[in-house]
């Protein structure tokens, strides 16, 4: 995809300061990081987000990220690590190529905030069930 940036580092043809590669995965620091570390890991094939991905080539991403986790865990020795990864501009997509950060966490003021905001009172134990029951049939249905 010519227009795509992260198409761009992966072929090469944009700079970046990339960490790792293979024949289908690339890491690279993040250009805006919010904390010390930050990395984004990308499939070298264009997929907009998840849900284009197949198995193979999540499985080929997701082998790298507990090596590069474990990496900037040594290098830096962050407190924690956030794995963020967002599909759809209303969940925060901004470069629509599936990437997934990790963000080294060093305490509460290290420049990034996550805030959650649990829906206890619309999410009844019974509304649970049919809500799990929903995704297990979706389960079954598979090929």
């Amino acid at each position: 995809m010519t227009s795509c940036i992260f198409c761009k580092i992966a072929e090469g043809s944009l700079p970046s300061e990339k960490i790792y590669e293979d024949e289908s995965v690339v890491a690279f620091m993040d250009v805006m990081p919010v904390t010390k570390g930050h990395v984004l890991i990308i499939p070298k094939a264009h997929r907009e987000n998840i849900y284009e991905m197949t198995a193979e080539e999540a499985a080929n991403l997701f082998q790298v990220v507990p090596k590069i986790a474990n990496i900037l865990k040594e290098e830096f020795a962050p407190a924690g690590m956030n794995l963020l990864q967002n599909n759809g501009a209303p969940a925060g997509q901004a470069v629509f190529h599936f990437h997934l950060h990790l963000i080294p966490r060093y305490d509460e003021t290290d420049g990034f905030q996550f805030e959650w905001n649990a829906k206890v009172e619309e999410f009844t134990q019974e509304r649970l069930h049919e809500i799990a029951n929903g995704i297990r049939k979706r389960f079954n249905e598979l090929p």
